[in-house]
């Protein structure tokens, strides 16, 4: 049992499981759907990189807006979010995520999820955060509603006795003589039931991977946010879309120029609370700059501290609120203060430095209001997701609440539409070379310097040409393998070993050129995404998506839709491309 198309260099799979459906990802996306399938009646298992809690949810801090509160309305959480997008929101998508999203909410709590009340009302507790203009944030444990949340889905899944393969790589989709979804491959990391590649056998996916932070050297995404759903459904044919468009969280603790990994945020939500941006003088810099000064839109604050950062030939900005006292810091943000401290930094006396860096996609695999991507039978949703909701820059903790909504969809989706699958075919097509595990280094430099928060064409195309670099290298490696297999003599030309790190850098090479492709071809500045060469939005010409695939050559088909809408996920005869 083999993949059709492209895919990764990887053993046959040695041992399958069978379900009806298989989600991919264990954050709020994943584990909503699955709960929701399972409550169906639908056999569902839970494929997850690392531990059930290990993914990006728990370290989502700020909280979930929705209009929970007192006069707030969804139409008025519908315009918030359409201007933070900067005119690419799907309308209808937003539409459906702010009218469902107060009863999704509600069912996240029936599920378990406590959120911080009022001691004497009861009532939840809201607050503010960039883009918002009422309180409409909920949130747990002073900063630590991700974690809240995932602990409370975890524990639902467990009650469910719902069937999870922990540890475990996805590789790629497995589809049938028809092109329809059959399953996905995957490596287990030497834990649990199985070890090694095998296969779960499903006519429906729900990919829930995440995000892809990582192919940035500074990220607030842990070390699993590889781009590996991403890179799965482009390997499988899918359309992804906006991927140009890599939210830059501005307030993140500054850790030096040189720093790497995963970085530790300072929520939003201690800026709604009454924080201040200035310089090292202390001067409030944002004022002015747009009505809401600190609470603009992440895009808009990201630029401002970028400009000044220019201006005064410095590496960071802070973030001021020792008028918060010790109490509100040790109840309201525990978390944050904690991550301060243990750098030597003290937000109850000192201003605390910050700087953007990579914090979410925007974009990702396309799909319509139900999860459904081009492919047949394959869904998407959470950060993988390009639904259509967050445009060009999302609107403050959406996400939390888009994971929730179009989770509980595809569920509805998946059981009015139950299928069996037919059997995997055998593809004839040599997979794809896999990269040295060296290069992720290599990779994630190269987008920083020229994919980051600023950008221009020749950043850009510096950037196209050294990941093409990489990758004829790495093609180039298993062509000569390939000639000289079985020639002992040819020692030196080696394509690198199948196994989890080699298959990480391949999946941010991939999902890197993708995003380069389309920010080179944005001639414009846009919500998150900021071309110095091209200072200004252009509705007339750019109002509009670009929408990727991988061609069978493995070259990159990029093409603009006719308007802001999306166009159906099965357009019929592909538009004219151009390719990268």
């Amino acid at each position: 049992m083999t993949r059709t198309g492209i895919r990764l260099k990887a053993p046959a799979p040695g041992w399958t499981v069978d379900a009806d459906v298989v989600v991919v990802g264990s954050g709020v996306a994943g584990l909503t759907a699955a709960l929701r399938c399972t409550a169906a009646g639908l056999r569902t298992v839970v494929v997850t990189k690392a531990r059930l809690d290990d993914g990006s949810t728990r370290w989502a801090q700020g909280g979930i807006a929705a209009a929970l509160g007192d006069g707030d309305t969804p139409e008025q959480h519908l315009d918030d979010t359409l201007v933070a997008g900067a005119g690419l929101c799907d309308e209808e998508a937003v539409r459906a995520l702010v009218t469902e999203g107060p009863d999704a909410v509600r069912r996240l709590i029936d599920t378990g999820a406590l959120f911080d009340t009022d001691p004497e009302s009861g009532v939840i507790q809201l607050t503010r955060e960039g883009g918002h203009h009422r309180r409409r944030i909920a949130h747990a444990g002073g900063d630590a509603t991700g974690a809240e949340i995932s602990r409370a889905l975890v524990e639902a899944v467990r009650s469910a006795s719902l069937r999870t393969i922990e540890n475990a790589l996805v590789l790629d989709l497995l589809t049938d003589a028809d092109g329809r979804t059959a399953g996905v491959t995957l490596h287990v990391m030497g834990e649990g039931q199985h070890d090694g590649v095998g296969a779960v056998r499903a006519p429906a996916v729900v990919l829930a991977t995440g995000g892809m932070g990582q192919v940035f050297s500074a990220t607030t995404n842990p070390s699993v946010s590889t781009g590996d759903g991403v890179a799965l459904a482009l390997r499988a044919g899918a359309e992804v879309s906006d991927l140009e468009f890599v939210q830059f969280h501005p307030t993140v603790l500054f850790l030096g120029a040189d720093a790497e990994g995963q970085q530790p945020l300072v929520s939003e939500a201690v800026r709604g609370e009454g924080a201040h941006l200035v310089d090292a003088d202390g001067v409030r810099f944002m004022l002015g700059q747009h009505e809401l000064a600190e609470l603009a839109p992440r895009d808009i604050v990201a630029k401002g501290i970028m400009r000044r950062m220019r201006e005064q030939g410095t590496e960071h900005m802070y973030l001021d609120a020792r008028h918060f006292g010790a109490e509100m810091w040790e109840s309201r943000f525990p978390t944050i203060l904690a991550a301060c401290r243990s750098h030597g930094i003290d937000p109850v006396t000192q201003p605390v430095p910050v700087a953007p860096a990579a914090h979410y996609a925007s974009g990702g695999v396309r799909t319509d209001l139900h999860g459904r991507t081009t492919v047949p039978g394959l869904y998407a949703c959470g950060e993988v997701a390009c639904t259509g909701v967050h445009g060009a820059n999302r609107l403050a903790s959406n996400s939390l609440l888009e994971g929730l909504v179009f989770a509980e969809r595809i569920a509805e989706d998946i059981a009015a539409h139950s299928a069996s699958p037919g059997p995997a075919v055998h593809s004839a097509e040599a997979p794809g070379p896999l990269l040295d595990p060296a290069t992720r280094i290599t990779i994630q430099r190269i987008m920083t310097a020229g994919a980051g928060v600023l950008r221009s064409a020749a950043s850009l195309d510096h950037a196209a040409q050294a990941l093409e670099a990489l990758y004829r290298s790495a093609a180039d490696a298993a062509d000569q393998e390939s000639a000289t297999h079985g020639d002992d003599t040819a020692h030196d030309v080696k394509d690198a070993e199948p196994g989890v790190d080699s298959w990480e850098a391949t999946n941010l090479l991939l999902v890197s050129r993708v995003l380069v492709a389309a920010a080179r071809a944005r001639e414009e500045t846009r919500g998150c995404h900021w071309r110095e060469d091209h200072p200004d939005r252009d509705d007339d010409a750019w109002r509009r998506h670009l929408v990727v695939r991988l061609t069978p050559g493995r070259t990159l088909a990029v093409h603009r839709t006719e308007s802001a809408s999306f166009p159906p996920v099965n357009p019929g005869p592909v538009p004219a491309q151009r390719e990268q």
